[in-house]
């Protein structure tokens, strides 16, 4: 029984991101294959497909979803444009931390805002068809997949992870730490606002991490 489950276990201990043919070298290359920038895309995009999803749910989103969805109440405004403003203020963050935005932190900005505009709208009839629970494990799988992807091509950190570790590299802070508060903040200002706080937040909290590890894996296979 445990020979069976040691394949399994190694899926979910991955400690770095694997390399492939279509990785950029570098984070700060803004001359990537094109094939390594069409995969870049396409990870943002699944990732905005999946935000997307848990949003339309009504089931609770991602932490920074939820004060983009409050935000996006209290000033009448759609969710993908308040990511948009969302995300710009933090890469706003960056310059004190003398952090260095990469190619696939502009395209994070752009992309993920434009699909979650442009999706949201269009997807609303999952909710009628599909268990608010399976569209935010489906939403929470999605963004992992995606996730992976993006980790994958190498190009650069999204913007909140940016922040994230770029504060726990200047203040000698665990990355863990400075992540449970800036998302609890967010989370907390979010719902003060209006956004959606639910299961659908918990449920991703407790698999994003798993899913992520799995994508890493499965990513290079499925390119082979």
């Amino acid at each position: 029984m445990k020979s069976n489950l040691k394949p399994i276990s190694k899926i979910f201990l991955i400690t770095s991101v694997p390399k492939t043919t279509w990785s950029s070298n570098k984070p700060d290359n803004f001359k990537p294959k094109l094939e390594t920038f069409f995969f870049l895309c396409f990870g943002l995009f699944l990732f905005g497909l999946g935000e997307s999803i848990l949003v339309i749910s009504q089931n609770g989103v991602t932490p920074w979803t939820v004060l983009a969805e409050g935000i996006a109440r209290e000033f009448d405004i759609g969710v993908g444009l308040s990511t948009f403003y969302i995300s710009c203020a933090v890469l706003i963050l960056w310059f004190p931390l003398k952090l260095k935005p990469g190619l696939g932190t502009i395209m994070n900005i752009i992309i993920i805002a434009l699909t979650m505009g442009g999706l949201i709208p269009l997807i609303q009839f999952l909710n009628e068809i599909f268990n608010p629970v399976i569209l935010s494990v489906l939403g929470t799988f999605i963004v992992a997949f995606g996730s992976g992807i993006y980790l994958i091509a190498n190009l650069g950190p999204g913007t909140r992870d940016g922040l994230m570790t770029g504060i726990a590299k200047n203040y000698n802070k665990p990355i863990s730490l400075i992540r449970f508060s800036i998302e609890f903040f967010v989370v907390f200002l979010g719902w003060l606002l209006g956004g959606t706080f639910g299961i659908g937040t918990i449920i991703f909290a407790i698999f994003i991490g798993p899913f992520i590890s799995l994508s890493l894996k499965l990513v290079p296979i499925l390119k082979k």
